[in-house]
C-alpha cells in the first residue's frame, strides 16, 4: 500500500534517518525553518539523499535548510529565539522583518505582472509576455516538498498579501476570451501535481474549447519529488487519461519538469512516470537553475540533459538563481554559469541543444548571457532578449561591461560607453504606468 509520510521541523523527529542529522545541524534545521519553509517527504528521504554524505550531499541541500541561507546577524538572533523557545508570536514576528527585507515576488511580479480590469486587480493570474498566461489555482499552493532555493517562497511563508491564488476559473476563461493574443496556459504554484484529477480537471477542462488556446504547460516538480502521482496513486490512472483528453483536444501539453539533479530521475519510479506521462502524448521539458552546492558543476548538468534526452525529456532552460531569498547562498556569478553552461552543452550532441541559458527572469523579460567576448578591446558580456516585456526585445542583443562578481542584471553596466541599457527607459514608464 502507497505510504506517504511528509516532514516538516515540527515532526522533524519522526524522520527515520533523524539520527543520522547531527545535533547542531537539527538546530540549524529548525532555526531556518522557522523563517523560510520547509518539507520533505518519504520517497525523497528514501530514495533520492545520500545519507552519509550529509551535510554536502547535493539532494540533502535541495531539501533541508543550511545555516548560511540567513545572513550570520540574521541567523544569530533567530537562533537565539529558538534556543530559547521564546514564543511563537515573536518568532513569527522576527522572521516576517528578515522576509520582507529579501525582495519577496522579484522581477515585477506583483506590481506589473497582475493584470486588471476595470481598476480590479486579478489575483491569481499573472501575465507578463504577450502570448503567456499564468494561473495559481489555489488548491496548489503547497508542494510535496520545497526546494531551499526557490524563488516563491512567499507563497509558502504566511505573507497573505504577497500570495498568489485563486479558484475561479470563469476569471481566467474571461480573460482569456478577452485576450485572444494569449496563447500558452501556465499553471504554476506551488505544484499543481498536489491537486487531485478533479480538481486538475475543474481548472483545464474549460479551457480545452477555447480556439485561441494554443498550449497547456503544467509547472511540476512531482516527476523528482513524488513520481507515484502518475503510477500509484488512487486517481493516476484517471490523470494520465485526461492527459490524453487534452492533446485529443488539439491543444498541445507540456509538463515542465524541474529537475535540479541527475539522481532526481536515476530512480525506478521517476522512469516509469516518465513513460507513462509520454505514452499520453504530453511533451516533459525541464528548467531549473544553476545554483551553488547542489549544480554549480559542469558535469553535473551534462549528466543530467544526456539522462533527459534518454529518457525523452527535452532540456529547455538552465536559468540563475532570481534575486530574492537566499541569493547570497545559492546564487552564483554571470561569468561561473556561462563556463558551466558552455562546458555542459559542448558535450551536447545537436538534441540536447534544445536548452537555453544560463537565463535571468528578470523584471524587462527572460536575458540570456549568451557568452563573454571582446569587441573593439573591450571585454563584455553578451545578452539577448528571449521574452520581453514589450515583445519587440524579444531576439534583441546588446552588451554589458564585464563584470567577475555579478550575478544579476542589476549588477551590470552598459558597454561601450552608453548611459543605459535600451529599455530603461520604456521600463520607467511601464512601471510609472501601474503605479
Amino acid at each position: 500500500m502507497l505510504q506517504y509520510h511528509s516532514y516538516t521541523a515540527e515532526n522533524l523527529h519522526n524522520l527515520p534517518q533523524y539520527g543520522e542529522i547531527p545535533e547542531e545541524q537539527r538546530h540549524v534545521i529548525k532555526t531556518i525553518a522557522s523563517v523560510y519553509p520547509f518539507r520533505v517527504n518519504n520517497y525523497i528521504t528514501e530514495n533520492l539523499i545520500d545519507w552519509s554524505n550529509i551535510p554536502a550531499d547535493p539532494l540533502f541541500r535541495l531539501c533541508f535548510p543550511q545555516d548560511e541561507m540567513l545572513e550570520p546577524e540574521d541567523f544569530a538572533r533567530m537562533s537565539d529565539l529558538v534556543r530559547t523557545e521564546a514564543p511563537t508570536e515573536i518568532i513569527r514576528q522576527a522572521a516576517k522583518e528578515i522576509l520582507l527585507l529579501q525582495n519577496p515576488n522579484p522581477a515585477g511580479q506583483m506590481e506589473l505582472n497582475t493584470p486588471r480590469i476595470d481598476d480590479e486587480v486579478l489575483h491569481g493570474i499573472q501575465h507578463k509576455y504577450r502570448e503567456s498566461v499564468l494561473f495559481f489555482p489555489s488548491e496548489a499552493q503547497i508542494c510535496h516538498a520545497y526546494c531551499t532555493y526557490c524563488f516563491r517562497w512567499p507563497q509558502f511563508s504566511g505573507l497573505e498579501n504577497l500570495k498568489f491564488a485563486n479558484n475561479d476559473i470563469t476569471l481566467l476563461v474571461n480573460y482569456l476570451n478577452d485576450h485572444p493574443e494569449a496563447k500558452d496556459i501556465i499553471f504554476t504554484g506551488g505544484d499543481p501535481m498536489v491537486m487531485s484529477t478533479r480538481q486538475i480537471k475543474k481548472y483545464i477542462q474549460p479551457l480545452l474549447t477555447i480556439p485561441t488556446v494554443k498550449a497547456i504547460r503544467i509547472g511540476t516538480k512531482a516527476l523528482s519529488w513524488w513520481p507515484y502521482r502518475f503510477t500509484a496513486e488512487r486517481d493516476a490512472d484517471e490523470l494520465l487519461g485526461f492527459f490524453e483528453q487534452i492533446v485529443s483536444s488539439g491543444k498541445h501539453l507540456a509538463i515542465m519538469a524541474h529537475n535540479s539533479h541527475p539522481r532526481e530521475i536515476e530512480t525506478p519510479e521517476a522512469g516509469e512516470a516518465i513513460s507513462r506521462i509520454r505514452s499520453t502524448g504530453a511533451v516533459i521539458r525541464s528548467q531549473s537553475p544553476v545554483v551553488q552546492h547542489v549544480n554549480d558543476d559542469a558535469e553535473i548538468w551534462e549528466n543530467m540533459w544526456q539522462k533527459q534526452l534518454q529518457l525523452g525529456i527535452i532540456p529547455y532552460y538552465m536559468f540563475l538563481e532570481r534575486d530574492t531569498g537566499p541569493k547570497q547562498y545559492f546564487g552564483i556569478p554571470l561569468a561561473q554559469a556561462v563556463s558551466i553552461f558552455t562546458d555542459a552543452y559542448h558535450k551536447m550532441s545537436g538534441l540536447g541543444r534544445t536548452v537555453r541559458g544560463p537565463s535571468m527572469s528578470c523584471s524587462p523579460g527572460k536575458i540570456i548571457v549568451e557568452g563573454i567576448t571582446e569587441i573593439n578591446g573591450e571585454k563584455v558580456f553578451a545578452l539577448k532578449f528571449t521574452q520581453g516585456r514589450n515583445p519587440e526585445w524579444t531576439n534583441k542583443i546588446f552588451f554589458a561591461e564585464f563584470d567577475e562578481s555579478a550575478s544579476w542584471i542589476d549588477d551590470l553596466n552598459p558597454a561601450f560607453g552608453h548611459e543605459e541599457f535600451f529599455f530603461k527607459r520604456e521600463m520607467r514608464e511601464i512601471y510609472n504606468y501601474c503605479w
